[in-house]
């Protein structure tokens, strides 16, 4: 049986990558390598680079084929097999055959070559893959007709990116390395804007990266390898179904986005008897959101919960484990020993794992309580420790019993009596005392088995447990109390620090301090109230009264809901009360600068205005005043020609005046929100030739590009036309001589483009957007130029018709005005012209 030949395809994220040059040039290595090497096919778009690069290979006539009277030319898969090489070069691989061909697509000729034993080296693009055909149209707005399945692709070899930054592709079309010049600008504002590059990039390494995941996957399990490899973060998140759920999920997404290709994978663990089952609509809500944030959801069965869970994500590859802090409270824990949290983390090995806190464990910023120095907690526990180790302690030293350990004995329900103290306080230790003495003197003193206090000694020795009891007690009792106190103090510093930083970053601070005050304070409901008015809120507040209310200032009252505060807690809710009367204040402050702000905006705009009615209206107006004043005046003998010219001179600036002045009041209308716009079907081209004959210009000085499947574009005529007049009287003055302004019309994603070109100096990037601010002329003093509102008008005028006016690059220098527009739900003006 004849062996299969090897594929190889080369992907690009977009046209120009380079991956024909790549596979010719590495066909060439090859062949100096000695193998038999032969181009099959190969499109190099007129580009002279990859032309060159057929130098000194061989390639495999094409086949001619006659369609409808057209003339095509494809690869000759006949000539291919039956010259046998080791090795064909055959580019575009989604490429559609020429009808008539005995393969509908170029992917099922390459799969008979590679039947017949010859190794094939292919490309394709990531827009031509099936399955991303609907996302790479979202991204670049261009549909694809030549597609490539999935499973035709996957059957490859080898796969290899052909990588290129977005910026040097842009670059690089715009160099004419890609395109022919009379399609670059198109190009680099169409499908190579550098957001659809950008993307298109990361969907072609992605897909890659699920291929490479897909194939290490299929290895592991064919050599049966369990432990954990980090090919890439994949981040699993327990579910309980509890609250805490949602939390989880988002920070363990947030996790996965860190870097590229991260997976998310949330894991519920059900018990096999079914019992202890969460609600089932928090769960359903919990999956919903994981799916929605690209996440896939599992269900695992365990009596276990913490070992099937560290099962699966070991099954599941996992790099990190997120789960949430144990909602069971300290006396709980310390009864039922170490909790799920604590087991995941011994048995999960190489697997980084997140405890991450949330509501339902407590709020994070709860004070410590200052009641007695020792919790019931502890007491019960020294309780218990004299209950149970008195009688132990008691039947060790009754075996040893001698009349020489008696001293011994008296140390021994010594140190009892001192551990007693340390776990559980004064009273504990004092029981311990009282009964080490009793059974002292019971088991140890003679006469023995009786409880009599035959020596005085044995009083004050009884006397004495007491009194060290009590003391060491003491000692601990004050110790514990300036831990708590030290506790708090360190939490309320934590909680002030908070506070400020919250108004000091200019957050949300009003609903922060809501929050730390309810969490810190162990509340059921916070209120911020200015009058009637709830500027912020926490937590639920029932129906009942406030339990406390503190004025906050001048401006608001805060109300607690929950149990009454110690006066401790209220001085510190006095502090949070200043904090939030400053917050008030700066919110006050800042409302009160957003209103100075467009006012110092007006003064501006009334200032140049002044500027402009002073200087700019003047020489008009002079002018024209001049020429009239001349015609009027009887003491000069004009000629007919010279009245003809001073009524010349009169007319145009009087002109000059009419559209300053009709200027300056669009700019009013536009900042005031009443130009009056009416929307309709307009002709591009028809706006373009009456823009082009108001401004005299022809051929010479401006190249025209209107594709003529342009559509129409919903916009208002007049206004579309002014704003073109603007732009191309701007091109006309910065282009130098000899280079004429070019205009060109495209439609790209439901939009119409209007491009209106230079070659003149251009403009920087960070002053792009000043040229678009009324009376700005960006350092002109020629004062000849009007009042610098042209491109501010054509702004608005083009904002107000839903479209925008950007300013880019020109290939090879200069500066490139963009108006986008939308297409009008009409036919095109070719089809119109039927």
């Amino acid at each position: 049986m004849m062996k299969r030949g090897r594929l190889r395809v080369l992907l690009g994220a977009a046209p120009g990558v380079g991956k024909t040059y790549t596979m010719l040039e590495e066909g060439r290595r090859l062949r100096d390598e000695g193998k038999d090497v032969v181009v099959a096919v190969v499109e190099t778009h007129g580009r002279a680079a990859t032309a060159g690069m057929l130098e000194g290979l061989e390639v495999v006539p094409r086949v001619t084929v006659q369609h409808r009277g057209v003339e095509l030319t494809d690869m000759d898969l006949e000539a291919v097999l039956a010259r046998r090489p080791d090795i064909a070069l055959v580019d575009e691989l989604a490429h559609t055959n020429a009808p008539g061909a005995l393969y509908e697509k170029r992917f099922q000729d390459v799969e008979a070559i590679l039947d017949a034993g010859i190794d094939v080296i292919s490309t394709v693009n990531i827009q031509h893959i099936e399955s991303l055909n609907d996302v790479v149209h979202q991204i670049t707005g261009a549909p694809q007709r030549e597609t490539l399945p999935d499973a035709a692709l996957r059957r490859a070899d080898q796969i290899e990116v052909v990588d290129l930054a977005p910026q040097a592709l842009r670059d690089r079309l715009a160099q004419g390395n890609i395109y022919p010049a009379a399609r670059i600008d198109a190009a680099l504002s169409n499908y190579f804007r550098l957001g659809n590059l950008t993307a298109l990039r990361e969907l072609a390494l992605l897909w890659l990266a699920d291929e490479v995941d897909s194939a290490l996957q299929t290895y592991r399990t064919e050599h049966g390898i369990d432990n954990k490899w980090e090919a890439r973060e994949r981040v699993v998140v327990a579910l309980t179904g509890g609250p805490e759920g949602e939390t989880l999920i988002r920070r363990g997404a947030r996790i996965a986005a860190r870097s590229a290709g991260g997976e998310l994978v949330a894991a519920h663990v059900i018990s096999q008897d079914g019992l202890h089952a969460p609600h089932p609509g928090a769960l359903a809500a919990q999956r919903a959101l994981v799916e929605g944030l690209g996440g896939s959801y599992h269900q695992v069965v365990g009596n276990d919960p913490a070992r099937a869970l560290v099962e699966f994500a070991r099954a599941a590859n996992a790099t990190q484990l997120v789960i949430g802090v144990s909602r069971r409270g300290r006396v709980t824990a310390a009864l039922s020993g170490p909790g799920i949290g604590a087991t995941i983390v011994r048995e999960s090995g190489d697997i980084d794992v997140h405890i991450v806190t949330h509501s339902a464990a407590g709020g994070a910023y709860t004070l410590p309580r200052l009641g007695g120095a020792l919790s019931p907690r502890r007491r019960l526990a020294g309780l218990t420790l004299a209950v149970i180790g008195g009688p132990l302690l008691t039947v060790l030293l009754v075996s040893l019993r001698s009349a020489e350990a008696i001293t011994s004995a008296v140390l021994s329900y010594q140190l009892l009596v001192v551990l007693v103290a340390l776990v559980g306080g004064l009273w504990p230790a004092l029981f311990a005392a009282l009964l080490s003495g009793l059974t002292l003197d019971y088991f140890f003193v003679e006469p023995l088995n009786t409880i009599t206090i035959a020596e005085p000694l044995h009083a004050v020795a009884l006397v004495l447990y007491v009194v060290n009891a009590g003391l060491v007690s003491y000692v601990v009792d004050q110790a514990a109390r300036r831990s708590r106190t030290a506790q708090r103090a360190a939490a309320e510093s934590e909680l002030l620090a908070t506070v400020a930083g919250s108004v000091l970053r200019g957050e949300d601070a009003l609903h922060a301090l809501v929050t730390r005050t309810r969490e810190a304070f162990s509340l059921t409901a916070v209120r911020l109230l200015a009058g009637t008015t709830v500027l912020a809120a926490d937590g639920e507040t029932g129906v009942g009264p406030p339990s406390t209310t503190v004025p906050v200032g001048r401006r608001a009252v805060l109300e607690l809901y929950g149990p009454d505060l110690a006066a401790s807690e209220r001085r510190l809710l006095s502090v949070i009360a200043i904090q939030i009367d400053a917050s008030l204040e700066h919110a006050d402050l800042a409302q009160t600068a957003s209103k100075i702000g467009p006012l110092g905006e007006v003064d501006r705009m009334r200032s140049a205005l002044l500027a402009a009615v002073g200087h700019d209206l003047r020489r008009p107006l002079a002018a024209a005043t001049a020429a009239i004043s001349g015609i009027r005046s009887t003491e000069v003998e004009l000629s007919e020609a010279d009245r003809h010219e001073l009524l010349a001179t009169a007319g145009e600036s009087l002109e000059t005046l009419s559209d300053l002045v009709t200027n300056l009041l669009d700019v009013s209308r536009l900042q005031a929100g009443a130009l009056a716009i009416s929307l309709g079907p307009v002709d591009v081209l028809d706006v373009v030739l009456t823009a082009l004959d108001e401004l005299h210009l022809g051929p010479h000085s401006v190249e025209l590009d209107m594709s003529p499947d342009v559509p129409l574009v919903l916009a208002d005529a007049g206004l579309v036309q002014r704003a073109v007049v603007n732009l191309l009287a701007n091109a006309i003055r910065f282009s130098p001589p000899g280079k004429p302004a070019r205009l060109a019309a495209s439609q790209f994603a439901g939009t119409v483009q209007i491009r209106v070109s230079d070659q003149g100096p251009g403009i920087p990037a960070d002053r792009r957007d000043d040229v678009f601010v009324p009376f700005q002329r960006l350092g002109d003093t020629d004062n000849l130029t009007g009042l610098g509102l042209g491109l501010a008008l054509s702004k608005g005028f083009i904002e107000g018709m839903h479209g925008t006016l950007e300013a880019d690059d020109t290939p090879g220098g200069g500066l490139t005005m963009v108006i986008s527009l939308p297409a009008a739900d009409n036919p095109t003006r070719s089809e119109e012209s039927r």
